[in-house]
């Protein structure tokens, strides 16, 4: 396999083997950033000298027989909004293209540290708030798949650039779905990490030390390994805490898979779903079924599941109004008076979360607080709860109007694209993690994944069921074109 497509942990080995040169891993990987960027539009901000810089003394310390860690010499490209010094976090908002942070941010650091040779920044949404990728600085980010879909988002310009070679590791964000959803669009694979494992400072706002409920930031991969890998680089605790708090993660309770007990829920009430997608997912499961993992199509946590995710979506929508200008915190409150009079719909939720009293979000944290233990207690019986991740596979860009009003193709149909939040917040509403694996393609010849949610912490579980399902059913495949 070309060098450029094979995994993180390969390309650092066959650095610190001498097999190849971090130069020429680095030049093998731009070659490919410059043939295939321009269809994608994946990469939005590069430091190419700064990059072949590193990468000659990473080659210098090879020489000196040091290795900087893992990640000695592998080039890769972080989502936009992570700070690294000399370069734009803008989340896409035009009136922040001048501002540079003073200093990289934990994450940005740790892979450093690691050994990494960073050159570049992708795409985003403005705002990181929407499942395509478009923005009025760096625009529009193409499936590699389908260059008239979107890749997914809001870590869009990561999954596209990871299933093209233009890196073999990426670190994204997933508030809501931000990196499994283009995971799952993509064909790549994706970790959520458990709500607190990744320091999150540096990330988002410009010069904002706080850190947003939910939020959270995690690795992509093409290959199951590398999420493992990218998680114990840039998890363990950031900031203030970093004086005392040690990390310990635990490992899988299995070893095999007929010893793995699967919780399978494969559609829900709040989403109608494509059955391209569901048909794909079935087969998915019914394949690790035959490798003897013990299935069960009805076990749930005792949670309400409508419940749940309206507690979710007042969360989120509290968590993201926080970075809302005073102009646009006063005119959610006209959408909030609508929900005060009894509408429902999704425009007057928005507003009263955003506008709601401290008194009425600790209400709804205490509910939270009580499905997560619900959860919990759901983990003592069952491994793992295999679910979507979104409705359907990658679908047309729609860049018209207000995410709100948009409609995604679904069994012949038009379905709201806010409903498919249902299946961001089935684990992120919680706190939980949940990993993204490959899971073939459907009908249409559309990539999807299969999300893998596990208990609180359990975040190495989830990466080893999707080790498990790329060993046995396969993982990553190259999109046609980009061979």
């Amino acid at each position: 396999m070309d060098i450029t497509l094979r995994s993180a942990a390969d390309q650092a080995a066959a650095v610190h083997g001498g097999q190849i040169s971090a130069r020429e891993l680095l030049s093998a990987v731009l070659d490919r950033y410059h043939r295939f960027n321009s269809a994608v539009n994946a990469v939005v901000v590069t430091r190419i000298e700064e990059a072949e810089a590193r990468a000659l003394a990473a080659d210098e310390a090879t020489a000196r027989g040091e290795s900087w860690g893992p990640l000695h010499g592998v080039p890769m490209t972080i989502k936009e909004p992570w700070d690294w010094v000399g370069t734009p976090s803008t989340s896409g908002y035009e009136d922040r293209v001048d501002w540079r942070p003073g200093r990289n941010c934990d994450v940005v650091d740790r892979l450093l540290d690691a050994g990494a040779v960073i050159y570049g920044k992708t795409n985003i949404p403005v705002g990181m708030a929407d499942w395509q990728t478009f923005n009025p600085v760096y625009g529009t980010t193409n499936n590699p798949w389908d260059l008239d879909r979107v890749p997914g988002g809001s870590s869009g310009g990561s999954a596209a650039a990871l299933a093209t070679g233009m890196a073999a590791l990426e670190v994204g964000s997933d508030i809501g779905a931000s990196i499994r959803n283009p995971a799952h669009y993509c064909g790549v694979f994706g970790h959520k990490p458990t709500y607190g494992l990744v320091p999150m400072a540096g990330h988002g706002a410009p010069g904002d030390p706080t850190e947003l409920d939910i939020g959270v930031g995690g690795p992509l991969a093409r290959f199951a390994s590398d999420l493992r890998l990218g998680l114990d680089v840039v998890a363990g605790a950031g900031g203030l805490d970093a004086v005392g708090w040690r990390l310990d993660l635990p490992e899988p309770r299995w070893t095999r898979p007929h010893e793995i007990q699967a919780a399978v829920m494969l559609e829900s009430p709040c989403v109608v779903q494509d059955q391209e997608l569901t048909d794909q997912l079935t087969a998915t499961v019914e394949a690790l079924s035959a490798l003897g993992v013990q299935i069960d199509y009805d076990a749930r946590p005792d949670v309400d599941i409508e419940r749940t995710y309206e507690v979710y979506l007042m969360l989120l929508r509290a968590a993201t109004g926080t970075e809302f200008s005073p102009a646009k915190f006063e005119a959610m409150k006209r959408w909030a008076a609508r929900y005060a009079d009894g509408d429902r719909d999704y425009r007057a939720i928005v507003g009263h979360s955003i506008t709601m009293s401290h008194w009425e979000w600790t209400a709804l944290h205490r509910e939270r607080t009580r499905q997560r233990l619900a959860w919990a207690e759901f983990f003592t019986d069952y491994d793992v709860m295999l679910c979507p991740t979104a409705a359907s596979a990658a679908y047309p860009h729609d860049q018209e109007g207000d995410r709100a009003d948009r409609t995604i193709p679904v069994n012949g149909g038009q379905e709201s694209t806010i409903d498919q939040l249902f299946w961001a917040g089935w684990s992120c509403g919680v706190y939980l993690p949940g990993a993204v694996a490959p899971a073939g393609l459907t009908a249409s010849g559309l990539p999807c994944g299969l999300q893998i949610v596990t208990g609180h912490l359990q975040d190495y579980s989830a990466i080893a069921f999707a080790e498990l399902m790329e060993r046995e059913l396969g993982g990553y495949q190259v999109p046609p074109g980009y061979e």
